[in-house]
């Protein structure tokens, strides 16, 4: 008994620390923080590392101890700009995800939205059209656990934040990419949604 509540005392540690590394440094790769943390700790090798959905909830209680207001008021300008992208990006109906939208971005979180479209060339010729400079980037996301499909992006600055629009095909609208946090299918909101996140 008291080897597993000595486990769970390193798990809740390391994914104390993780937290403490992935909000203070911008560290977006949880597997990279927990290694970091458990060597900062000397807790290697000692009882399994805490899963990703652990370290979300580290995430997220970390925020509300030492991010009080300013974590408030941090997230409402990052979903005000999200929301605005959204309006920008409307013929291709995107949708939030991530951190912005679970409530555990920082200073250093993208605004991360899925849009669709057929062509993703069609969002580049968008974003030419309203004269706003872009990156093209892609992502490796989980469509079923033993599968990984690669998705064209774009990212741009908006009001002050980057966003990043990760495109995919119209079908794709039905069936959101697993998330690496549960392993679950990610959660999406509307343009509808998230002014209600505002209110």
């Amino acid at each position: 008994m008291g080897r597993t509540t000595e486990q769970e005392r390193s798990r809740q540690l390391v994914a104390q620390e993780t937290a403490r590394i992935i909000v203070t440094q911008g560290i977006r790769d949880y597997r990279v923080a927990k290694t970091k943390a458990a060597e900062r700790l000397g807790l290697r090798g000692r009882g399994s590392l805490p899963g990703n959905g652990e370290i979300e909830q580290a995430i997220e209680d970390y925020h509300q101890i030492f991010g009080g207001d300013g974590h408030a008021l941090l997230l409402r300008s990052l979903r005000r700009a999200a929301l605005s992208a959204m309006r920008l990006l409307a013929p291709f109906s995107p949708r939030l995800v991530g951190p912005v939208l679970n409530g555990t971005a920082d200073e250093n979180s993208a605004v991360n939205l899925h849009a669709f479209s057929d062509s993703a060339e069609m969002i580049a010729m968008h974003l030419d059209g309203a004269a706003i400079p872009y990156r093209s980037y892609e992502r490796r996301l989980k469509s079923r656990r033993d599968r990984v499909n690669t998705y064209p992006g774009y990212e741009f600055e908006h009001e002050g934040f980057f966003v990043q629009a990760t495109v995919f095909p119209f079908d794709g609208m039905r069936q959101a990419p697993l998330s690496p946090v549960d392993g679950k299918p990610m959660q999406r909101a509307d343009s509808k949604a998230v002014a209600t996140l505002l209110e």
